[in-house]
């Protein structure tokens, strides 16, 4: 359609579609960089003698506690029935607090012991885990686990990751089941060791990923490699040629 408006030749669209790709979306980011969000993590990990150590971020954890001296004025009589109510309030409050940051505590323990390898090696030894994994583990509800685990970040060697960047979906493999993550970073390492010149298409990259024991379908690559915004091969190869 486009070639017969412009009365152009296959060559001369070609050629035009390689330009606009080479093009960037958005000059104006070139001018202008947007204010940068800081993610404040929640837990620390990091080594210790060889064990891996979990620790709150007391930073940004309330420090909270009843004054003693204002708890025990408090006279017997009926006229403090609202202020003991409030007391007793303020004591459960910061109960709470506590019991919350106890359970945080737990799930990044557990979640550390069970991806040791992932913060020993990177990405593909991540291992496969739900939330449902950690529930059973610390013997709570799962919808506990989610709560806990929404919007928290947790500090390692590795760099800061949400909670959430640990739980990935389950893929068959003959040495085992292995997460969706640990196969993404393997397609990410065939791509970026294939020939310029010779993309890899999904199909080849799934017959790799087969010949180490990874079972994956063709268009579970694809998905897997949109997700992580790698172009098609066909589309690699012409950027290349643009470059």
């Amino acid at each position: 359609m486009l070639k017969r408006l412009l009365r152009s030749t296959d060559e001369s669209v070609q050629d035009a579609l390689l330009l606009v790709r080479s093009c960037h979306p958005r000059p104006g980011a070139a001018i202008y960089a947007p204010s940068a969000d800081y993610v404040i993590p929640d837990v620390f990990v990091r080594r210790v003698d060889g064990s891996w150590v979990v620790e709150l971020n007391n930073s940004i954890a309330p420090q909270l506690r009843v004054n003693a001296m204002y708890a025990g004025s408090l006279g017997r009589g009926d006229e403090y029935g609202v202020l003991k109510t409030q007391l007793q309030e303020a004591r459960w409050l910061i109960r709470s607090l506590e019991i919350r940051n106890e359970t945080l505590l737990k799930v990044a323990f557990t979640i550390v012991q069970r991806q040791t390898d992932f913060l020993d090696h990177g990405d593909e030894l991540m291992r496969p885990m739900v939330l449902r994994d950690i529930a059973e583990a610390i013997e709570m509800h799962e919808s506990t686990v989610s709560r806990v685990t929404t919007n928290k970040y947790m500090h390692t060697p590795r760099g800061v990751f949400e909670f959430k960047h640990f739980f990935s979906s389950h893929v068959a493999g003959e040495q085992g089941e292995q997460s969706s993550t640990a196969v993404r970073a393997k397609i990410r390492k065939l791509v970026a060791a294939e020939n310029a010149e010779k993309p890899l298409s999904d199909n080849q990259i799934m017959h790799l990923l087969s010949e180490d024991g990874i079972t994956v379908a063709r268009r579970t690559v694809a998905k897997y490699r949109e997700a992580m915004r790698i172009p098609s091969s066909s589309d690699r190869k012409r950027s290349k040629l643009v470059g």
